[in-house]
């Protein structure tokens, strides 16, 4: 069924580190419109590689800032052009990439403020912009002393859409190392180590739910947006993922892709030296936690190839033969140095504990999948994460497709697991924050507002006795981790 032609609308952006995306939804959660723009493809002027310039140190990164202002130039235009009706746009939001500074020079904002609605916001907006607050200040100290406000990528865009500079939301400030993530304010300290006055240039952080302001003239005049149109903070990718995934508490989301991702929903944090805290960014009082794995998929992929004559189905066979705990076998597969522990190297052990140069192939299969997501567990009950009743494990990325792995996940966890698409949980992600800005204010909960959207699919269910098996593994997995990590330290 076609949206009422007045409908409202409500439009989430992504600004990622390849491409700029849009998704618009209906008041039914129903995507009614999708549009994107390539950097590397369409804005070839700005000559990035990953939309990106590596520089000649090999370690700096950065993006033509410019080049942002001109995908968002490109995108309004491809979605007017597709007859997208922009009046009824209620509200919107967006994702910005983790980590990235944008710096404005003085003058910047009254040139936000005063637009011209003929020209391209690209010409508008000829700005210096620069990266990493402390690394600036020492190395072009003039430029840093002309700065009128940083942003981060996110607050950056949301700028634009304001007219104005728009706050930092405390999700994606809590990935700068300068947001105490209890207050929900700048720590004194971090901010004294990092560069003077700090807190003028960075503005007051607000929630993630706030609503900023009405969308700015240059908007309205230019595509014909709503004056009444909201914009909602907008957030950094990581949070906006976890608003499109729909987690609720006690729900642990793991995208299984070359390196694996945990998503959390925690209430009390433990952070820790591993991981990322972050406050919520739909639930105010609420946190989240991130954990990146580098050896995923390539891991199982290598395994498969050694000890499954390279097929999946024989690879999931494996893993239907054998039994949960697999006798007692646990291995480590670190083939590129993991992050989460920091270790390199492939140990196997047997069930008395001793180190063995090999396992048998079917028994190696099994072992590597329980290492991996024993792994995930124990670090991201590290992080203060703990199974309760109704906690879900929402699965996605390449191997969610294969049952087997999602019941050894399942039985690891002992939780239920479902699927999900994740295509474009990012943007999804930020078109529910639009809606949810506009009643979070009445006290509306984000679970509420997007109850209408599909269910995630559910694929496995523990075993009856997998909890008894693995709460017994994982007390000997933690003190195996340890004896690993020591032997590639000494």
């Amino acid at each position: 069924m076609a949206s009422a032609p007045r409908a409202p609308l409500y439009l989430g952006l992504d600004l990622s580190t390849q491409q700029l995306k849009a998704v618009v939804i209906d008041g039914e959660l129903r995507v009614v419109h999708q549009s994107g723009v390539q950097f590397d493809a369409e804005l070839p002027e700005f000559r990035t590689q990953g939309g990106v310039h590596i520089h000649t140190d090999r370690l700096t990164v950065t993006s033509p800032v410019l080049m942002w202002v001109k995908a968002l130039d490109l995108l309004l235009d491809k979605m007017k052009r597709a007859g997208l009706d922009f009046s009824r746009v209620r509200a919107l939001s967006g994702s910005g990439q983790q980590h990235g500074s944008v710096f404005w020079r003085r003058g910047a904002s009254e040139t936000l403020k005063h637009l011209d609605p003929d020209q391209d916001l690209h010409q508008l907006l000829q700005r210096f912009t620069g990266n990493q607050i402390a690394k600036l200040r020492q190395t072009r100290a003039e430029e840093f002393q002309d700065t009128e406000r940083i942003s981060l990528v996110s607050s950056f865009a949301a700028s634009l859409f304001l007219g104005g500079y728009a706050a930092i939301d405390y999700s994606d400030g809590s990935g700068m190392n300068l947001l105490d993530i209890r207050t929900r304010n700048w720590s004194e300290i971090c901010l004294q180590a990092t560069a003077p006055h700090l807190d003028q240039l960075l503005g007051a952080p607000l929630p993630s739910t706030s609503v900023l302001g009405p969308v700015s003239s240059y908007f309205v005049h230019r595509y014909g947006f709503s004056e009444s149109c909201s914009v909602v903070a907008f957030t950094g990718d990581n949070p906006a993922s976890l608003a499109g995934m729909r987690l609720q508490p006690g729900d642990v989301a793991v995208s299984l892709g070359t390196s694996d991702t945990v998503f959390l929903w925690l209430q009390q944090p433990r952070p820790a030296l591993e991981g990322h805290v972050f406050c919520n960014p739909v639930e105010q009082q609420e946190y989240m936690a991130l954990l990146c794995f580098k050896n995923g998929s390539l891991t199982r992929e290598r395994v498969r190839n050694e000890c499954a004559g390279a097929s999946w189905e024989l690879f999931s066979a494996a893993l239907r033969d054998t039994p949960l705990g697999n006798h007692g076998n646990i291995g480590f597969y670190f083939e590129t140095m993991e992050i989460t522990p920091p270790v390199i190297g492939v140990h196997r052990f047997d069930s008395a504990d001793c180190e063995v140069s090999s396992l048998s192939p079917q028994v190696e299969v099994r072992a590597v999948v329980e290492g991996q997501f024993l792994s995930r567990r124990l670090h991201a009950e590290r992080l203060g994460y703990s199974i309760i009743p109704g906690t879900r494990v929402l699965a996605t990325g390449g191997a969610s497709s294969n049952k087997e792995i999602l019941q050894v996940l399942s039985d690891v966890f002992n939780a239920p697991v479902y699927t999900i698409d994740l295509s474009d949980s990012t943007c999804l992600g930020s078109a529910y924050r639009a809606l949810h800005g506009l009643v979070a204010e009445s006290g509306a909960s984000f679970v509420d507002v997007v109850k209408k959207a599909p269910e995630p699919r559910l694929v496995a269910t523990p075993h009856p006795k997998a909890k008894e098996v693995y709460d017994e593994l994982l007390k000997r997995y933690v003190q195996l981790e340890e004896r690993v990590v020591q032997k590639s330290h000494s």
